[in-house]
């Protein structure tokens, strides 16, 4: 069942600089990012960007410094405003919101997670967690009972009284997600949240996020410039370069059908088998007469090679929720893996 549009961008542009109207019109004929500010001194920061986000699914926006990723972010809860067209959410168009409006969108319906955790030094960690509910008004004793769960659900119980200065990144990362997470809003943005964080810690956060995702369902907009990261969580991935979506839609897609050299490059260092799934790659006939051992279509392909065992003439069942959907040979999985190697080196 596909799920229903919870965020809709339409032809968002950004510029910046003095005239941001005329420098439109330019960018409208044809001019880019590099002549808009070579000849008009202005700096192009999102070019017709058109964007579906679906509710309870993980948006993830990617691209190298400079790309637009988190200037597009702040679009969303207008931090940032847009020089031209809208940003829609549940159907609203939030560029026409007044203050009252915005501030009531900033409350109850988005929450944000900062690189910078964001967290008030002189607070302590669960007046942190409980700041939002606080300031919908929530008398202490129910701001607290709602925001202890979530310290919780986190993994930080028996913190609650400790300052930010008293815990590692990782945890204040920690804080600032059961911050957002306690708002109870339906869409949360992450703005390379983890990007400050160590490798492993970094690792640790992005399951918690799944394990987050898996339970609550929310929508959620991730911004990083990390390849793996962004294939490790995203349902929906959109590839920007210099304000101008290169690429978008799910993952796998994108991995195994790169739209020009500029995807193909940025992919191009990727581990493929640990990646494309099984369900990506495997044939569609549902036959009774085929027979083999039984993996879900969400497996890797290299979980599904190392159940072959080294046998190249196996064959799979590819299953969901149960119910048999295809079948997936191994001579299939090397073709899939070494095709698209081949074709990015010739």
């Amino acid at each position: 069942m596909t799920r229903k549009i919870k965020v809709s961008i339409r032809n968002l542009y950004k510029i910046f600089g003095g005239a941001p109207e005329q420098a439109l019109a330019q960018v409208r004929a044809g001019m880019d990012k590099t002549q808009l500010l070579k000849k008009a001194g202005h700096v192009l920061g999102l070019n017709d960007i058109n964007i579906d986000m679906r509710e309870g699914e993980i948006t993830v926006i990617m691209g190298l410094s400079g790309s637009g990723k988190s200037t597009l972010i702040r679009h969303l809860n207008r931090l940032i405003e847009p020089t031209a067209e809208e940003v829609l959410i549940d159907g609203r168009n939030i560029v026409a919101f007044d203050g009252a409006e915005l501030r009531e969108l900033r409350r109850k319906t988005l929450s944000m997670v900062f690189q910078k955790f964001g967290l008030l030094p002189h607070r302590t960690v669960l007046d942190n967690v409980g700041l939002p509910l606080k300031t919908q008004g929530k008398p202490r004793s129910i701001w607290e009972a709602e925001a202890m769960p979530w310290l919780k659900r986190v993994g930080l119980d028996g913190y609650a009284a400790h300052y930010p200065h008293q815990l590692s990144g990782g945890m204040q990362q920690r804080v600032g997600i059961a911050r957002a997470l306690a708002s109870n809003t339906s869409i949360m943005l992450l703005d390379e949240a983890f990007s400050a964080l160590d490798p492993l810690i970094r690792t640790d956060m992005q399951n918690l996020l799944i394990e987050l995702q898996n339970e609550l369902h929310k929508t959620i907009v991730f911004i990083t410039h990390d390849l793996d990261e962004a294939l490790k969580l995203a349902d929906h991935l959109v590839i920007l370069k210099d304000g101008v979506i290169m690429q978008q839609g799910e993952p796998q897609e994108i991995l195994l059908s790169p739209s020009d050299p500029y995807i193909e490059n940025f992919v191009s260092d990727v581990n493929l088998a640990r990646v494309i799934k099984a369900g990506s790659v495997m044939a569609h006939e549902v036959l009774p007469d085929l027979t083999g051992e039984v993996i879900p279509h969400d497996a890797t392909l290299e979980q599904v090679i190392a159940s072959s065992q080294g046998d190249l003439e196996k064959r799979f069942l590819v299953a969901d929720q149960g119910q048999i959907v295809g079948h997936l040979d191994m001579p299939t999985v090397i073709r899939s893996l070494v095709s698209r190697h081949k074709s990015l080196k010739a």
